[in-house]
């Protein structure tokens, strides 16, 4: 059905259920439609609201929990929020083979934030980038003024660099970067408000015009990083090994296989930070901005091998995450989340999921040098198949095993076992 008229004169201003009517009106759907998008589970409606605009209900993905975790010497739950078979179990399955080897070491760089001031129309760029740095105490000043809360925390204003970039499609620009600690903050808000307040004093100081005023996603100033060590009779051998290690290098050297060796990574991280109630997209993009900042997109990982033999792998990433503000304090699912885990600080936080990103990759990588990603994974798969096909209850399972066995997990085939089971 195609409808008359994307164009809803004053749906902004309709309360959530009148909005979910409009909705099931001109898109032709039936009460059944209706009912389902009125329950919005375990999240109240009006904070589902207020969360975002013209809300009309939610949409529940499946909360895991993995087990097995030791990060720096601490047992530890972690809660994971998605959609796709096999990312908790591959969590789980890395750390457990990792428990004898001492878990995850983790360490961060900081909690240091980006804003970037865009100048432009300034003639004498190299000379507008001294008369900036020249004025960082007038800075410090104004950016501490706009939040007094995150000074009181021990955050606030650090440092400013000033850079003069070019391009032969354009002028020159003069890009400040304003280098705030944001504390316990994610901290988007917070440096996009001293971006504002800076930008007119930047544009007297040098005759330019300031334009755009934003934070970078690029977090390079706070990198969580995970260590571990998996030892050659946890992981099956030398065999294994260097099929992991082959597997890494092939990541490493090619952006085809990067893409999707740090997509699996991301698999991991993304569940827990959505988990939590934190932005899975500005993780994502600082993700995959840092794995190309050689110039070349490569691993967000490293593995090698000790001198035991054994097999180490490293991750370092972007982890600009928080505790307060978002998501995180407004959504209570994401607050039994960090209860469960027991975190304290963003640094943590952030540090956790550095380790679940490791453990990620591990499984990936394991299973990719061994049996291959798709058994694993259609194991899983196949609960999902054997559900669409209308399998309830205990049918589930033995459709799901009756799939595998046959080695073809499609819709069409788990209908042919039901219907054989239903008759049985």
């Amino acid at each position: 059905m195609h409808i008359q008229s994307s164009r809803i004169s004053g749906f902004h201003n309709l309360s959530m259920s009148e909005r979910r009517d409009k909705v099931i009106e001109i898109a032709g759907l039936g009460r059944e439609a209706a009912d389902h998008l009125a329950n919005t589970g375990n999240l109240e409606a009006g904070i589902a609201d207020s969360m975002i605009e013209n809300a009309i209900g939610t949409m529940n993905i499946p909360l895991g929990v993995a087990t097995n975790m030791i990060v720096d010497e601490r047992e530890m739950l972690i809660p994971m929020a998605t959609e796709e078979s096999s990312v908790v179990a591959a969590v789980c399955n890395a750390a457990r083979q990792c428990r004898d080897s001492g878990g995850f070491i983790t360490s961060m760089s900081g909690s240091l934030m980006i804003a970037q001031v865009q100048l432009i129309d300034v003639p004498n760029p190299e000379f507008a980038r001294l008369q900036i740095l020249e004025n960082k105490s007038d800075i410090k000043e104004v950016c501490d003024e706009t939040d007094p809360v995150l000074l009181k925390h021990g955050g606030g204003f650090r440092d400013i660099e000033v850079r003069v970039l070019e391009d032969r499609h354009a002028a020159p620009m003069v890009i400040t970067h304003l280098i705030v600690d944001t504390r316990d903050a994610m901290g988007a808000n917070a440096v996009n408000t001293m971006a504002e307040a800076v930008a007119p004093m930047i544009a007297q100081w040098t005759g330019g015009r300031t334009y755009l005023r934003i934070l970078s996603n690029l977090a390079d100033r706070r990198l969580a990083r995970a260590r571990a060590t998996w030892t050659l009779d946890a992981i099956g051998g030398e065999a294994v090994r260097d099929g992991i290690l082959a597997a890494y290098n092939f990541a490493d050297v090619d952006p085809y296989r990067a893409a999707t060796h740090n997509k699996g990574i991301m698999n991991g991280v993304s569940a827990v930070v959505l988990a939590t109630g934190n932005d899975t997209r500005a993780v994502e993009a600082g993700a995959h901005a840092y794995a190309a900042q050689t110039g070349r997109y490569r691993s967000l990982t490293h593995w090698e091998t000790d001198r035991n033999g054994n097999l180490t792998g490293m991750i370092e990433m972007p982890m600009a995450v928080g505790l307060v503000g978002g998501a995180t304090k407004s959504h209570p699912t994401a607050r039994i989340s960090l209860d469960i885990m027991g975190i304290d600080s963003a640094e943590h936080l952030a540090r956790t999921f550095a380790a679940v990103g490791l453990a990620q990759n591990f499984s990936a990588l394991k299973a990719l040098a061994t049996t291959g990603i798709q058994k694993g994974h259609m194991a899983l798969h196949a609960k999902n198949i054997a559900v669409m096909a209308g399998a309830i209850g205990v049918e589930v399972e033995s459709v799901a095993k009756e799939l595998v066995n046959r080695g073809k997990v499609r819709v069409d085939i788990a209908e042919e076992i039901l219907k054989s089971m239903r008759r049985g």
